[in-house]
Formats: structure tokens, C-alpha cells, sequence
């Protein structure tokens, strides 16, 4: 036990002096009341927790994790850590803890696509109130949706999103041009990958065409790029194909061509920030997917949008512990370290006005794809049937085997091989 300090002692003794003093008197009763127990703090619970992530955020003491579990620590000293991190990738994450649940970490960071295989391996904890009202505070409803389970349950605590937005070269588009597409191509070279699924279909869904429902979560409802919303579409991308100003960007000709000077706009992701910085230098441009013209009206684009998310392990020993540290590695402070120490764009809505976040036109962009320009990829195993009919598809439009005239029978076959 620790020693009480000498105040303590004498304070003690004055106080029983005092009381004596009171209880010689003639109206006292003559009983004396016990000074109290002293009171000591409760001794921390030693918690061991494993952690996985990326091999970027633990390259030593001084890096995103580490920090971050030091922090933990500090804001919480009801726990006595032991901390064991290894380095499992968030595309990994899935396969390697759904082949042990019950050896696997106790925290681990995954990509959202994964969240169906981790939920039917019992291997992610469905998280408690408090997390969960911080994630819908902190994220967009596609970035809640990312992480919500069939169940309607949340799992994870989103830190980034994965999506694609526009490069542009801001000497050749202003501000303005960049948020309409028919603009940006009757001024200069558009490179977009039609033959790509990934990107095809946010034509599709920015004039109302859904996959799995409104939330992409309802496998029964199957995707809907039916009747004339959907041939309408296609009819406009016959023609945006015949472009003297598009380029199909396949096999990285977009990146290539902004580089070398024939392209002035392309469609990708945070992944190619610093080679379209290193290409355009103070002429970078980024703005999320722009509108097309349809029918005479604008048609906001939707690029798919999914995260990167903080889970917890169920099997844990200590699993409110996990609990805890995995929504910390989400919270709005964590996000800004995380972006401030390696650039990982937040999902947090309210770091959207942060100085350093306002100040990089690339951040910029994908938060307001998320927020204002995207729609959920959905991870339900039908979508599994989604990719190689889309690609054939944009194939077709480019080879010229779909017109204006066959566009309503070959968006109505399509249709039909995305839900067999």
C-alpha cells in the first residue's frame, strides 16, 4: 500500500483532536464518528491487444500507429497495455482473419467490400452505441452504408474512402468548366475509361438507375438500368464516344497523356496525386465527377464509393477495450494525424474545413465526390455478376456495335445479363 503523505497524517489528527474536543462537551451524546476508509485508486486493467494494419503506419515509434496507441494509453488510463502489432494490409484483412477469427487481432483495419465474409465468420464486432453515434456524426450516409451489415448493424469505423474524381489541368479548364462535361469537351481532350465497370456506371446511376435498391444493400431488388432512363443514357454515350475531344483511357493513357501534353482531363483516384502533381506542377486541377448534358438538362455523374474502415474482433480477450481503440483510430483527431503524417484523405465530414485539408485541391475532390457525387459499391455477392457484362458493354459502345438506333435493345440485354 502507499504511504499517505505527512499532510494527510496531520490533517487526520487535528480532525480526531477536534471530534475528541466536541464529545467532552455537554451536548454531545458521547459517540464518536470514524474518520473515513482513505480512498486509492483502482489499479489499471493490464489488457493485451493486437493490432493489424498497413506496414505505412508502423514503421517505427514515430509513426500513425504507434502515436495513436500512445495517445489511447494516455486518454485512457483505466487500461495497462501491452500492444502487439503486426502488419496485415486492409485488402488482406478478410482472407487472414476469416481463417482464424479466434486467433486473429483484435483490431484490424479492411476494406468494405470484405464486411459480408467478416460478418458470416463471426470475425467483427457489431459496435456499441457510443461508436456508433460517432460514425454517423463523423460520415456521409454512402460512408455509413459502407459499413452497415445486412443485419442493418454497424462494424466499422470508416477513416477513408476509396473512390475516383477528375484530374484537370486548371491552365486549359476553369473552375466552371470542370463541373459539366459537355463543357470540358468542347475545349479540350476528356480521357474516361468507358470500357471500365468501375467507372461506366456512374452514368447510369446519376440519372436514377440502382443497383441492389436505393442503398445498394437489397440483393432481391437486383440492378434496374431499365427502360428509357437507362437507353437514354447509352444513346448519349454513342455520341461521346464519336467525340473528336474523348479518348477511351485504357492502359493508363490518360495519366500518360496528361504527362506528355495531348490529354487535359482524366478520372482516378487519390492513388495518382503525386504523379498528376509531378505532370502539372501549379497547373493541378481536381474537382469530383462532373454532369453531363442529357436531353438538355445536367446529369450528376455518381462514381462508386466505398471506405477503409477500424474493426474489432468479437473473440477478443478484451473486446471493450478493442471496441474502444478501434473507434479512436477513427475519431476526427486520428483521421487529421492520419492524413497530416501520410496523407490519408479523411472521411470525417467536419474535417472537410480543416486549413491543411482546404489547401489540397486532391483532398478536396474526394470529399466532395463522397459527400455530394457518389454512390455505395455495393459488396453483395450478386455484384459479382456486374463487372464482365458492364466491360463487354462499354467494349460494344466504343467498337460502334451499339448506336443511337439499337440503344434501347442492347441496354435491355445488358440489363438482363447484370441480373442472371
Amino acid at each position: 500500500m502507499k504511504a499517505r503523505p505527512a499532510f494527510m497524517l496531520v490533517g487526520a489528527a487535528a480532525l480526531t483532536l477536534a471530534m475528541g474536543a466536541c464529545s467532552s462537551s455537554g451536548g454531545g451524546t458521547g459517540a464518536t464518528t470514524p474518520a473515513a476508509a482513505p480512498t486509492t485508486a483502482a489499479a489499471p486493467t493490464a489488457v493485451t491487444l493486437t493490432v493489424w494494419g498497413p506496414q505505412e503506419d508502423q514503421v517505427d515509434s514515430t509513426s500513425w500507429l504507434p502515436k495513436q496507441e500512445a495517445a489511447f494509453e494516455a486518454a485512457h488510463p483505466e487500461y495497462k497495455i501491452t500492444w502487439k502489432n503486426a502488419v496485415v494490409s486492409e485488402g488482406d484483412a478478410g482472407k487472414t482473419v476469416q481463417q482464424d477469427p479466434s486467433a486473429a487481432a483484435d483490431v484490424y483495419m479492411f476494406a468494405n467490400d470484405q464486411l459480408g465474409t467478416l460478418v458470416q465468420a463471426h470475425a467483427i464486432g457489431q459496435l456499441p452505441p457510443d461508436a456508433v453515434a460517432q460514425v454517423k456524426q463523423q460520415n456521409s450516409d454512402v460512408m455509413v452504408t459502407s459499413v452497415t451489415g445486412s443485419d442493418g448493424n454497424i462494424y466499422g469505423v470508416p477513416y477513408t474512402a476509396n473512390t475516383w474524381f477528375l484530374y484537370y489541368n486548371s491552365s486549359k479548364f476553369t473552375a466552371d468548366d470542370v463541373k459539366n462535361l459537355d463543357s470540358m469537351l468542347s475545349k479540350g481532350k476528356v480521357a474516361f475509361p468507358i470500357d471500365n465497370s468501375w467507372y461506366l456506371a456512374s452514368f447510369y446511376v446519376g440519372n436514377g438507375g440502382t443497383l441492389f435498391g436505393p442503398k445498394g444493400t437489397d440483393e432481391t431488388a437486383g440492378i434496374a438500368f431499365t427502360g428509357t432512363q437507362a437507353s437514354d443514357v447509352t444513346k448519349y454515350l454513342t455520341g461521346l464516344v464519336k467525340n473528336k475531344n474523348f479518348v477511351n483511357d485504357a492502359n493508363g493513357a490518360g495519366l500518360a497523356g496528361l504527362q506528355n501534353g495531348t490529354i487535359d482531363a482524366y478520372f482516378s483516384g487519390s492513388w495518382d496525386a503525386a504523379n498528376v502533381k509531378k505532370a502539372l506542377g501549379a497547373n493541378e486541377g481536381a474537382a469530383q465527377p462532373p454532369s453531363y448534358t442529357l436531353n438538355g438538362s445536367p446529369v450528376q455523374m455518381k462514381a462508386f464509393a466505398g471506405s477503409k474502415a477500424v474493426a474489432f474482433n468479437p473473440n477478443a480477450k478484451n473486446p471493450q477495450a478493442a471496441a474502444k481503440f478501434a473507434a479512436f483510430l477513427g475519431s476526427t483527431a486520428a483521421q487529421q494525424a492520419h492524413y497530416d503524417m501520410r496523407g490519408i484523405i479523411p472521411s470525417d465530414k467536419s474535417l472537410a474545413s480543416s486549413a491543411s485539408i482546404t489547401a489540397d485541391p486532391v483532398a478536396v475532390a474526394q470529399m466532395n465526390t463522397v459527400a455530394n457525387a457518389s454512390t455505395l459499391q455495393p459488396t453483395v455477392a450478386k455484384m459479382g455478376n456486374f463487372w464482365d457484362p458492364t466491360a463487354s458493354f462499354g467494349k460494344a459502345l466504343l467498337s460502334g456495335d451499339i448506336t443511337a438506333a439499337n440503344a434501347a435493345d442492347k441496354t435491355a440485354a445488358w440489363n438482363t445479363a447484370l441480373n442472371s
